[in-house]
């Protein structure tokens, strides 16, 4: 059985039109992506090893459909849960976790909406170019490694505002993340919220299926870390 390959499928799902054929590689990245989010929420450190097997498997993925900017993306992303791995299982001289929840303070918080601002701006109107050098990159790269790719057709941008917004929101939320930043997950529900619109416009129903459920994990995060970063204000007052 090749578990890698895309054609590999679990199961039909009878679902849009056509239904979906869901691959094994997919339902076990899609189930490694549900537990690291579910974990994140409650601050378990584990939820980072279900993100590196979530990112590597859907970046073979994306190299199968030939989605190579996206693949850049999932690198980013592996590189962010080692070092968010790293940064959370850091302890206080009292063997206390080095980082707490907490929020951002605000004129952090205001340097990151402007540098999403400028960011998603740039990437809505060089969208097409820029994921061009990007893919030109991830080709060159795998050539180089002596795999047998070639460079794709790719189709304009179907919606550029909306994509470049939750490439770059998906970066900034994975980010506070490793710092253990309250807004990541109000981040993370924008980013679900739109994913399973755009998804759904796109007839892509077992993704946006998917990120409905993500929407529902991501609000119970935000719940969770608002509380938890709510008691560690008022034991901090407390001991004033």
């Amino acid at each position: 059985m090749d578990f890698f390959s895309t054609q590999n499928i679990l199961v039909h799902i009878p679902f849009g039109a056509g239904g979906y054929d869901l691959s094994w590689i997919e339902a076990v990245g899609t189930l490694a992506g549900l537990l690291c989010i579910g974990l994140a929420s409650m601050e378990k450190i584990s939820n980072y090893f279900f993100g590196l097997v979530n990112v590597t498997l859907f970046a073979i993925i994306f190299f199968q459909i030939q989605l190579y900017a996206s693949l850049l993306l999932q690198l980013f992303f592996f590189g962010a849960n080692i070092y968010g791995w790293y940064a959370w299982s850091r302890q206080t001289d009292r063997n206390e976790a080095a980082l707490k929840i907490r929020w951002l303070p605000a004129s952090k918080a205001l340097g990151w909406l402007v540098v999403c601002v400028v960011v998603i701006g740039l990437m809505t109107a060089f969208i097409d170019p820029v994921f061009a050098i990007l893919t030109h990159a991830a080709v060159s790269m795998m050539q180089a490694m002596g795999l047998a790719v070639s460079m794709p057709v790719l189709e304009p941008d179907a919606f550029p505002f909306w994509d470049s917004c939750m490439m770059v929101l998906s970066v900034v939320a994975m980010i506070l993340m490793t710092r253990k930043y309250v807004e990541n997950w109000l981040l993370w529900v924008a980013i679900n919220v739109i994913s399973v619109v755009i998804f759904a416009l796109q007839g892509v129903y077992a993704m946006s299926l998917e990120y409905l459920i993500l929407t529902f994990i991501a609000l119970n995060g935000s719940r969770m870390w608002i509380n938890s970063a709510r008691e560690r204000g008022s034991r901090a007052l407390s001991r004033q």
